[in-house]
């Protein structure tokens, strides 16, 4: 994300380091609905520390004896971190069973019964807290001025974080490839899953700075597919209208994931002209991607997000440790990339690149 602008340019970066320690990263993920208390399948609530959240699953599978394809998750966590997050176990598994577990750097914080399995997706949210070291001797001050801004209408970008592209970044190219078909579909669909979903990112993040780059970040053009808050999603025709909806928070603007089935704006339409424009500049047409229809069908995401309940406080640093230490909390919505405002707040790179997601 280095290459990103920033939408709080003006005003001063905290500099620092985040993610010295796993305890520096906290993520709490807030399910969509809490297990009902009766069903054949189990839902635990875990905290894991210094593991992907595919490891876990395998070492809670293990530890049950099922198969990791039979444990449901609703998003992927950090392995870098101390993250919280809900899991499925399938039949036989009991609330006294998984309680009774003992995994290390696991730790089973609550069970309790479900009808159905947990499925990708269904969050409702995450809740951070960040610690940030030797950053600069006012950080508590700037990181408030920037999270305020942050807080305002319509909300900070949702950009896709570095960890989406791979540790060597090549993972859009290698998408690029399939779709456009200078390379062949592999046997390993969840791979090459990754690779066209990585290019998908690239594309998203390259119509958002094109829309930040031309001030078009707060305004509304006719063809823009516009999400309801809480709702559904539609197609702008009175852009005036829906501009002035869009600043009172009652819409958020989409962007697109392209695929074969991704909901279009009107062929002719400035919102059309502009998403295919990101295209040419990628060397690629909108039809390619139904060479991949299987593995992507395409889909919109929300250009903004809200950064809601932020809080910043100073910690007291080390002895060993130059510069101001301070922790930032908030909660962002499912899918949401925390390190994509901590870029915002430090005006620096704030992690290593990683494997996993803090975003699920």
């Amino acid at each position: 994300m280095t290459d990103l602008p920033y939408l709080t340019a003006d005003l001063p970066g905290t500099g620092g380091v985040l993610r010295t320690r796993d305890e520096d990263f906290f993520v709490d993920e807030e399910p969509a609905y809490l297990p009902s208390g009766a069903g054949d399948h189990v839902f635990v609530r875990i905290e894991k520390r210094g593991m992907t959240s595919r490891h876990a699953v395998a070492q809670v599978a293990r530890a049950l004896g099922v198969a990791e394809r039979d444990i449901g998750i609703a998003g992927m966590k950090d392995r870098h971190a101390v993250t919280r997050q809900w899991l499925s176990l399938p039949p036989p598994a009991t609330p006294e069973l998984a309680l009774a577990m003992t995994i290390e750097n696991i730790t089973i914080l609550e069970a309790s019964r479900h009808p159905h399995k947990l499925r990708t997706g269904h969050v409702r949210g995450n809740k951070f807290v960040l610690r940030v070291r030797g950053a600069a001797t006012d950080s508590v001050e700037r990181a408030r001025a920037i999270l305020a801004r942050l807080a305002e209408t319509p909300g900070a970008p949702n950009w896709y974080g570095e960890q989406r592209f791979g540790r060597d970044g090549d993972n859009a190219q290698k998408g690029r490839d399939l779709v456009s078909g200078a390379r062949k579909l592999g046997r390993d669909k969840k791979l090459d899953r990754l690779f066209v979903s990585a290019l998908q990112s690239e594309l998203f993040n390259a119509w958002l700075v094109a829309r930040m780059g031309d001030g078009m970040y707060r305004r509304v053009v006719v063809g823009d597919v516009l999400h309801k808050t809480g709702g559904g999603m539609f197609v702008c025709e009175d852009a005036a209208t829906d501009e002035a909806r869009l600043g009172a928070g009652e819409l958020v603007l989409t962007g697109p994931m392209f695929g074969d089935k991704m909901r279009r704006p009107p062929d002719g339409t400035p919102a059309a002209e502009r998403e295919a424009a990101v295209l040419a500049a990628a060397g690629l047409e909108a039809a390619a991607f139904g060479n991949v229809r299987a593995l992507a069908e395409g889909t919109r995401r929300d250009a903004t997000i809200t950064v809601a309940d932020a809080s910043v406080s100073a910690v007291a640093s080390t002895e060993d440790e130059r510069g101001e230490t301070f922790e930032v909390a908030f909660a962002l919505p499912g899918g949401a990339y925390a390190t994509a405002v901590m870029r915002e707040v430090m005006k620096t790179v704030p992690q290593r690149v990683d494997d996993t997601p803090d975003a699920g």
